[in-house]
């Protein structure tokens, strides 16, 4: 059995965990992560403070990490570090690290791709989450959509042409006057919205689209937000927020949904996953499962917290690239931008 020590500090969440496994039998130790909410005040991550945050918060929340698994460094077999993409400086407080405990304790280190780790975070609470599979990662800076053939193996199907769909979400809501993170208020006043009231064009879902057409899997919300904008021109938003929301949501949640659905019907696959912030939204998890039986698939969605950025993932794709032979050298840096590993084009 390994036991791996995760360490992610990709935007603003320090985190650190302890997993304990080999192939697809792991058991999480231990997950600490702390939230830096300050950046609620400024209505998003300001770079510069969530680097510095990370360099006082790191070491006390590895070693409640350890603490909580009830181990030492002498136990641990493998460091996996989150590498990009992400904030650089927020990175680089995590890789600097992560090298050196590695390197003061003779331990090796293996570098982790963030989506990647997202790809992995649901099979810690559902052990039929695993390939092959359809996933959608949707969160603030990514969405993909991707054929999971197997651990190591992805080919992405689709992708956002502009914005994610965590950032649509956070823009909209700092439109409607809501704090940020944009997602949870979005769907908690999308509840009591009316769905009649404004009804937004789905983007890129076109009915005679067939596969191998360029939009076919392809997301784009640009559009959705200036309608949405335009709409807001036009309305007083206090009386209209909730009817709003409902609209905006919809038509996001409608579009995932269906690119979703072709997908894994193209594909034959039987099992979809879900990953990323945007899969704390219990509506759009809802509404993904309702669809995809029409194709006999079952959709597995994380907890909010496992959904949420996380050291948990990081350490179970470090897992699975320390298996398969995978050690970082003293070069492994960070990267604002990084292609999956072993990921191809459809």
């Amino acid at each position: 059995m390994t036991r791996v020590l995760g360490i992610e500090t990709s935007c603003d969440e320090t985190s650190a965990a302890v997993l304990e496994g080999s192939g697809n039998d792991v058991h999480q130790r231990s997950l600490v992560i702390l939230s830096q909410d300050i950046h609620r005040v400024f209505g998003g991550v300001v770079p510069e403070i969530a680097s510095r945050a990370h360099l006082t918060s790191i070491v006390p929340v590895v070693e409640r990490a350890l603490a909580d698994a009830g181990s030492t460094l002498a136990d641990i077999d493998v460091v996996a570090v989150t590498e990009g993409p992400g904030l650089v400086g927020a990175l680089l407080v995590g890789v600097a690290y992560g090298k050196a405990l590695a390197y003061a304790t003779g331990i090796p280190v293996v570098g982790v791709h963030h989506m990647e780790g997202h790809l992995f975070a649901t099979s810690l609470e559902h052990a039929d989450a695993v390939p092959p599979f359809i996933a959608l990662l949707i969160s603030g800076g990514h969405t993909l959509l991707l054929d999971v053939e197997q651990w190591g193996s992805y080919r992405v199907l689709g992708t956002t042409r502009d914005d994610a769909a965590g950032e649509a979400f956070d823009k909209i809501a700092k439109l409607l006057g809501m704090p940020y993170p944009g997602g949870p208020h979005i769907e908690r006043a999308a509840a009591t919205g009316d769905p009649t009231r404004f009804r937004f064009s789905r983007p890129m879902v076109r009915t005679n689209a067939r596969p191998g057409d360029g939009d076919f899997y392809d997301l784009s919300f640009s559009g959705l937000k200036t309608a949405v904008r335009l709409a807001t021109q036009k309305v007083d938003i206090e009386s209209e927020r909730a009817n709003i929301a409902r609209g905006f949501q919809d038509a996001l949640i409608d579009t995932l949904v269906e690119k979703t659905l072709r997908a894994a019907r193209e594909s034959g696959r039987a099992r979809v996953v879900l990953g990323g912030g945007v899969a704390c939204n219990r509506t759009l998890v809802s509404r993904m499962r309702e669809r995809l039986a029409e194709v006999g698939a079952t959709v597995y969605a994380p907890s909010a917290r496992l959904a949420t950025d996380n050291a948990a993932m990081i350490a179970r794709a470090g897992l699975f690239h320390f298996e398969s032979g995978e050690r970082a050298s003293s070069a492994l840096s960070a990267a604002a931008s990084l292609p999956i590993p072993g990921s191809r084009s459809a």
